[in-house]
């Protein structure tokens, strides 16, 4: 990115970056365990996982690899029963209201760009209101290829209308960050989501320990 070059667009991740969806995953692998007699694991064991998505939740709860014969049953009853749950306890991470009002007053377009299939994410997203002005959102089965390709990137610029230098990509994941850079996009780490921490990000780029800590990230780039 050149220097001083304004941002017209933030893209966001979304489990672990806009909403915290780690209590309803706990809660519906546990019932799933619990179904099966097997013991319920730790929720901070689950929660740093999330973002692996539902393959990983599913080997790290049952101790399978995906080549068992039983894996995609078990994974499958596993996703029915977060369907169920989707909506009970996720919620917003605390300013991300102040951080959607920030962009649209200092019009900055922003939309959404998962490795959460449709079905989950669309109702997800459509429960908070404060995400109602996202202009695009990009899900796993909407392209060829999720992240850490960055195909859906993409995808959201093009339909944004804006170039990769004048755009964000904000995650908590390395595949946001492998996918954000693929794209050219500037990226930036959320260290209070699921996955990313200073030891474990190979990237020299800005990170964020809170939600006040990305704007004022932003806030350097317009």
């Amino acid at each position: 990115m050149e220097k001083n070059q304004k941002i017209k667009a933030a893209l966001f991740d979304l489990d672990g970056t806009l909403i915290d969806t780690a209590p309803d995953f706990v809660l519906s692998l546990n019932n799933i365990l619990k179904r099966h007699g097997l013991p319920c694991l730790d929720s901070s064991l689950i929660r740093s996982h999330v973002s692996d998505g539902s393959a990983k939740l599913t080997s790290l709860g049952f101790g399978i690899k995906k080549n068992d014969p039983d894996f995609h049953k078990l994974r499958k009853e596993f996703l029915d029963e977060y369907k169920i749950n989707l909506l009970k306890n996720s919620f917003l991470f605390l300013g991300i209201d102040k951080l959607i009002q920030f962009l649209l007053d200092n019009k900055i377009k922003f939309g959404i760009v998962t490795n959460k299939p449709r079905a989950y994410a669309e109702p997800l997203v459509g429960n908070f209101k404060e995400l109602e002005k996202s202009e695009i959102l990009i899900c796993s089965d909407d392209i060829a290829e999720p992240k850490p390709s960055p195909e859906g990137i993409n995808v959201a610029l093009k339909y944004l209308n804006v170039s990769s230098s004048e755009t964000l990509y904000i995650g908590d994941h390395i595949n946001d960050l492998n996918a954000g850079a693929s794209a050219g996009a500037k990226i930036i780490a959320c260290y209070y989501g699921y996955s990313l921490n200073s030891r474990n990000n190979p990237y020299t780029c800005d990170a964020a320990n809170n939600v006040e800590d990305l704007i004022k990230i932003i806030s350097k780039n317009i």
